[in-house]
């Protein structure tokens, strides 16, 4: 296989140390190899940045391993045409595996032009991710607590989220605390209901008659603690998320006029996708890198079931509930794409399809800086108005009906 690169570099890199194996030689003569070996201080990275473009180094290939490579990419990033690589499409052939091997492996395939080259985003939208994703650990934490304090309620025989909706909301804390004071009698915390709450007055004094035991209400106060200090993290990331979106408001705003993108979702968008759609040859590209398309599995020419590809965590599952909020967005075209999906294929893939909509959309406006067109409701009737007409005609007929069509006047 010929060469296409005349010195490259390819980087074996771990926690602790990275090794180096720089290959120099023109394309039709066999290259002469360099190994090194460098600490990950970035006193260490910084010295390899030095020692690559001293030797008229131009490209650099790496695995995604873990964290590990990110520091490596910060200090190179700039000076070299960095290379990073899925792992499990760079593996060798069974052998002898080292370091230095690894490294020469890796090494190889770069001057070979074998590595796909995964897609790193600038800067400023690696920051906004950090953002994102640690306020999703934020929401799961918070999710998490909640569940715990429902359990110890129930323990407690306190019925409450039997009754209320949303255990959380301000009458449900309001109810929480009183509980933790233990001052007041199941009628009295009944009372702090607030709105259509107050309707169900009686079924909340019985909600709120239970056996709450000292070691309950110690705790309970722990896990509000833990509740108010979770709410007050997420609201400060929220500050410093609204001001690294200062620059994207553009784009931000338009995406939230898609059914079921609200603000949270669109930043998870531009955080994950970035606004440079020319990173993406088309969309489809784009919803097999988030995992959003359906797998393949043919063999002899048979389709076999596949699951859908594991993508980008994060923003798989960011569409997906994104999918669930639009299906209740009334007149809206990916409602109606929703429901009829769902009584044909079932909820999850119904979900899936219509993720795989708006990211479509997403990708679409934010390539083309267009707002949002909603096709309606009716969009698919109206598309398959023959299909429809004779399928409801033969129902009809199948019941003994004679069945006679005339349009409606204007």
């Amino acid at each position: 296989m010929k060469a296409i690169v005349e010195r490259c570099c390819g980087l074996d890199v771990h926690q602790a140390k990275v090794t180096a194996c720089l290959l120099v030689g023109a394309p039709h003569e066999e290259p002469r190899a360099v190994i090194r070996e460098f600490r990950t201080f970035t006193a260490d990275l910084e010295a390899l940045r030095d020692w690559l473009v001293s030797e008229g180094c131009t490209h650099v290939g790496m695995e995604s391993t873990g964290v590990y490579w990110k520091p490596v990419y910060a200090v190179l990033e700039g000076s070299l045409e960095l290379i990073v690589g899925n792992a499990h499409h760079m593996k060798k052939v069974p052998g002898r595996k080292t370091d230095v091997k690894d490294s020469e492996w890796i090494a190889q395939l770069v001057r070979h032009g074998l590595i796909t080259k995964s897609f790193v985003p600038p800067p400023d939208i690696r920051e906004l991710r950090d953002l994102v994703r640690y306020r999703r650990k934020l929401v799961e934490s918070r999710t998490a607590e909640r569940n715990r304090l429902s359990k110890l309620l129930e323990s407690a025989n306190i019925k409450l989220s039997s009754v209320v909706s949303d255990v959380f909301g301000m009458s449900g804390m309001a109810m929480l605390n009183a509980l933790l004071e233990g001052k007041q009698t199941p009628g009295e915390m009944a009372q702090l209901a607030r709105g259509r709450m107050r309707q169900n007055i009686d079924s909340l004094e019985l909600a709120l008659h239970g056996k709450l035991q000292q070691h309950h209400r110690t705790l309970l106060a722990l896990q509000l603690r833990r509740l108010r200090q979770v709410d007050q993290d997420i609201a400060e990331i929220d500050g410093h998320l609204d001001r690294a979106l200062a620059p994207y408001h553009e784009p931000h705003q338009r995406l939230t006029q898609i059914p079921g993108v609200d603000r949270v979702v669109a930043a998870v968008l531009i955080a994950e996708l970035g606004t440079d759609m020319r990173v993406f040859p088309s969309a489809r590209h784009v919803a097999a890198w988030a995992g959003v398309c359906p797998g393949n599995n043919e063999s002899a020419g048979k389709h076999r079931p596949a699951p859908s590809r594991q993508g980008n965590v994060l923003l798989k599952t960011t569409l997906v509930e994104a999918a669930t909020s639009a299906s209740r967005a009334k007149g809206t075209y990916v409602k109606a794409k929703f429901h009829r999906l769902r009584a044909r294929r079932g909820y999850k893939r119904a979900a899936m399809a219509v993720a795989h909509k708006i990211l479509v959309a997403a990708y679409h406006m934010l390539a083309n800086g267009s707002d949002y067109r909603d096709l309606g409701e009716g969009y698919l009737d109206q598309r398959a108005h023959r299909t429809i007409t004779t399928s409801l005609v033969r129902r009809l007929q199948r019941l003994g009906y004679d069945v006679y069509l005339q349009p409606k006047a204007a």
